[in-house]
């Protein structure tokens, strides 16, 4: 059968297990679930989207351009990012033939994806969404995309339709420390809007101090913030500011990404001292290293005064390819998983904070071997940590079959985060949803099965890790 002639379609059983009687189960699991509010702690969906309600531009920089997943995989297959519409700084604005030349190259190589959760995802959005048949080819690149671009036309694909469509009760962002936040507070106050979609603070690049410009992002720092960051007790004072306006415009979180887990907390002496030197531009990468380490545990300190949430995924080396760096910006497919340890790295932090009743710290990782051996006996242990779900290159079927198998044994399901779907691709937000209920409907049902627990316990687990746990451990 050509690809012309072929139809695409999504099984209702998929994920499911094949033997007849534990998929039975599994479905009266799913079933459930499968309806219930979308809870998303961590995306990076533009909240000016909401405000603004226009309709998408085109298919390509909906559904193509912002999704690394998606330009990773082409680029490794020969595509050239210019012809993806990214640019020095990211994505950039297509006109029609721009869009229509990507979204061919899309098609055109769709088989690249098989095996991948980005088939899985791109399939189950073409479906359940857009309502196409026709399997993605070079013959019907054409023929989708315009059924693409003229469903994005129509009211219900507005993006707030799309919102209440999608059943999101919380979305949360990912946004700089200096952001205003204007678009959160525009609809915290439009009596249109009900949905609930608070920021996340990310203040990575403000406490790496060997950063290139680090200097001038200290005094911008202070004058967002009113407080002169001039020494290293300003900063302090700024950082705890900045805070304090992302919690009063909801956020229930900060978010940090290092290269390693470290949180060996430094004397004041030194920390000043290292302050002082990035100030003069003096200061060398094993003391930046060392006042960001530093920095995580004075963020956990912070947490217990203000209560955020703390989620850490460290481990990834940035930007691996600097020719991509330099000709497509940042998060265009070239970051890359290191090893991590973890047990060492965090015990500074969990010493002084691991049982305080006002931390709740959650870990992710994108290195699979420390979930058993690190991760889960933590949190098995600690009540302030959490194990966080997989995210980022490894929330795909298989790594999230393993991590249940990895983490609960030890650490039980009531301990870890709730799915976090961790994505610039908003039309996919469901999509991810659904596949990490499914998962679990399947997992839990084994467990059935294997008479390791009453089908009315999974039933609650499962509602469970959909609703209370990621209201619980973000605070919600």
């Amino acid at each position: 059968m050509s690809a012309t002639q072929a139809s695409l379609d999504v099984h209702p059983d998929r994920l499911l297990p094949t033997q007849p009687e534990v998929r039975d189960v599994a479905r009266r699991l799913y079933a459930a679930t499968k309806d219930l509010p979308i809870i998303s702690p961590h995306s990076h969906v533009p909240p000016q989207w909401l405000v603004d309600n226009k309709p998408f531009a085109d298919p390509a920089s909906l559904l193509l351009t912002p999704d690394h997943y998606v330009l990773r995989m082409l680029h490794a297959g020969g595509a050239e990012l210019s012809d993806l519409g990214r640019g020095p700084d990211g994505p950039v604005e297509l006109d029609e033939a721009a869009a229509r030349k990507a979204w061919r190259i899309l098609c055109e190589n769709y088989h690249l994806f098989r095996g991948t959760p980005v088939k899985y995802w791109f399939d189950t959005t073409f479906v359940e969404v857009f309502g196409i048949t026709q399997v993605p080819s070079a013959e019907t690149a054409d023929a989708i995309y315009d059924q693409v671009a003229e469903a994005l036309t129509r009211p219900e694909f507005l993006p707030r339709a799309l919102f209440e469509r999608f059943g999101i009760s919380v979305l949360a962002t990912t946004d700089d420390p200096l952001d205003d936040l204007a678009p959160h507070r525009a609809l915290a106050e439009d009596p249109t809007f009900s949905g609930r979609v608070i920021p996340t603070f990310r203040p990575d690049r403000f406490l790496e101090l060997a950063r290139p410009g680090w200097a001038d992002l200290a005094r911008e720092l202070g004058e967002v913030a009113g407080v002169d960051t001039g020494d290293y007790a300003g900063y302090i004072a700024a950082l705890e500011n900045r805070r304090r306006y992302f919690k009063e415009h909801g956020a229930v979180s900060s978010d940090h990404s290092h290269l390693d887990a470290g949180t060996q907390p430094l004397d004041l002496a030194e920390a000043e001292r290292i302050y002082a030197a990035a100030l003069r531009g003096e200061v060398t990468v094993e003391e930046g290293r060392a006042f960001h380490r530093h920095m995580m545990s004075e963020t956990a300190r912070m947490a217990t005064q203000d209560g955020l949430v703390m989620t850490l995924h460290p481990a990834v080396y940035r930007n691996h390819d600097t020719d991509n760096l330099e000709r497509y910006g940042a998060d265009a497919g070239s970051d890359i998983p290191v090893t991590v340890e973890f047990t060492k790295a965090l015990q500074p932090l969990l010493a002084r904070y691991g049982n305080h009743p006002n931390l709740t710290l959650v870990v992710f990782t994108i290195d699979e071997t420390v979930y058993s051996r690190e991760l889960a006996p933590m949190a098995g242990f600690y009540r302030s940590m959490h194990v966080g779900v997989p995210w980022w290159f490894i929330d795909a079927p298989e790594a999230i079959r393993r991590f249940r198998g990895a983490v609960t044994e030890t650490a039980g399901f009531y301990r870890t985060s709730g799915f976090i779907d961790d994505t610039r691709a908003f039309l996919s937000i469901p999509t991810r949803h659904d596949m990490s209920r499914r998962l679990d409907a399947a997992y839990l049902a084994e467990l059935v099965a294997q008479h390791r627990l009453t089908e009315d316990e999974a039933l609650a687990t499962a509602n469970d890790l959909v609703t209370t746990i990621p209201k619980k451990v973000f605070k919600l």
